[in-house]
């Protein structure tokens, strides 16, 4: 391969020119750019300069979402095929994760999907409510008792409300969230040396395996028992597919949820004429919650759905056998759907609940509920108890972490001020 003029993109050997995606996310909102400016079928580059197609508009994206001839069965992907898609690539465990309900189409998706959904019940979900606030209390007193004015929020706030609330719902032992935190980390990112990608994935699987085996054991109110009782007409989750299930709900259900957390302070300090709105009661913290989702969505770019045959997109053609990803972080300032403001953080704006950050069609995001609760408890009380908190570095000096599929920063070091 040749570069091209531009840093971010890159010709190959076809002629086609690519969108290269930045593995180090240094620039998102300008990639995101790119990616819309290219029409809403681009030609990029994952990391390990893997070719895919993204799509970056909104209203193609739901097309594609809900569009049948686009399905998860890596086999059906030609570069797979062809034995150009390494097994320890670092993306591979987003590329062909465990069978799970996000990694299977039709009558196995809507199977799965109905089992989880016994399990994952919205009287489950509002019954956390309880457990999320006493939750967010204690963090607060925490972070009251810091003897600096500057701390870091993800760490000490938006990080563990997430996770402790994922492994109260799901049973996972409270002792095991440590070592789940470097796991995870090395599972999402795309610095994950070649030698420790297959270790990492096997470890996960492990944890959560032994967490299904106890449960079944010694069941309790949790999600995990829940599962392994569910039933459909004597239809039963096997053991794989409930690991499968536990891994995908606590990965997505902490990572989503920090991201969110996260990004909402980020706007609201840079944007203080939106957060006295918020402050002020003149507007809801549910509009803060969905502006920031359409915003910077946690999610920047999901993998992967594969083209059964071609499939026209715009003025383009994602060919048969090639791979698609979703770019939400572009997809959520599409002015298309947006107007002319897309560009622009505004809770007042009419179409705050238009976007589709949690997905699409049969396989939207089944904890969008349980991210939106935390993040409607944890954002109110904690401005409640530091109404003059704010960034304690320019915005511009915020890091993202090396991840293509979050939005995810390192870490965010606010004054709590008085």
């Amino acid at each position: 391969m040749t570069a091209g003029t531009d840093s971010s993109t890159t010709t190959t050997d076809t002629g086609r020119t690519r969108i290269r995606l930045d593995p180090f996310v240094t620039d998102l909102d300008g990639e995101s750019e790119a990616l819309r400016a290219a029409g809403p079928l681009a030609a990029v580059l994952l990391p390990g300069d893997v070719p895919v197609w993204a799509v970056t508009h909104h209203a193609e994206a739901k097309k594609l979402l809900t569009d049948p001839r686009l399905v998860k069965d890596i086999n059906v992907w030609g570069a797979w095929q062809r034995g150009e898609i390494a097994p320890d690539w670092p993306l591979i465990g987003l590329a062909n994760p465990p069978r799970s309900m996000l990694t299977v189409d039709g009558a196995d998706h809507r199977r799965l999907r109905t089992l989880v959904a016994q399990a994952l019940t919205p009287r489950r979900v509002e019954r956390m409510r309880e457990r999320i606030t006493e939750l967010t209390e204690g963090l607060l007193d925490d972070l009251a008792a810091q003897g600096g004015d500057t701390v870091d929020l993800k760490a000490v706030f938006a990080y563990p409300l997430p996770m402790y609330v994922i492994a109260d719902l799901m049973g996972l032992a409270e002792e095991r969230l440590p070592r789940l935190k470097v796991l995870f980390e090395k599972f999402f990112s795309t610095q994950t040396p070649p030698e420790e990608v297959v270790a990492t994935l096997t470890e996960l699987a492990g944890i959560m395996s032994r967490t299904v085996a106890e449960k079944r054991e010694n069941p309790g109110d949790d999600l995990t028992s829940a599962l392994i009782q569910a039933s459909e007409d004597g239809d039963h989750l096997t053991d794989d597919e409930i690991v499968a299930t536990l891994q995908l709900m606590v990965a997505a259900g902490h990572e989503t949820t920090i991201s969110l957390i996260v990004n909402a302070v980020v706007n609201l300090s840079t944007h203080p004429e939106q957060r006295e709105l918020v402050l002020s009661g003149k507007a809801d913290w549910s509009a803060v919650i969905e502006e920031t989702l359409r915003w910077s969505t946690p999610t920047s770019h999901v993998l992967i759905r594969f083209a059964t045959e071609d499939v026209p997109v715009g003025d383009k053609v994602l060919p048969a056998g090639d791979a698609l990803i979703v770019s939400y972080a572009a997809i959520g300032r599409d002015e298309r759907a947006h107007g002319p403001t897309a560009g622009a953080f505004d809770i007042t704006r009419e179409t705050v609940n238009r976007h589709i950050s949690f997905g699409h069609g049969p396989h939207v995001c089944p904890g969008a509920a349980l991210s939106r609760l935390e993040a409607g408890v944890a954002l109110p009380a904690l401005y409640a108890r530091f109404p003059g908190l704010d960034l304690a570095v320019p915005a511009g000096e915020l890091r993202n972490k090396p991840v293509v599929t979050q939005n995810d920063l390192y870490e965010l070091p606010v004054r709590l001020g008085s």
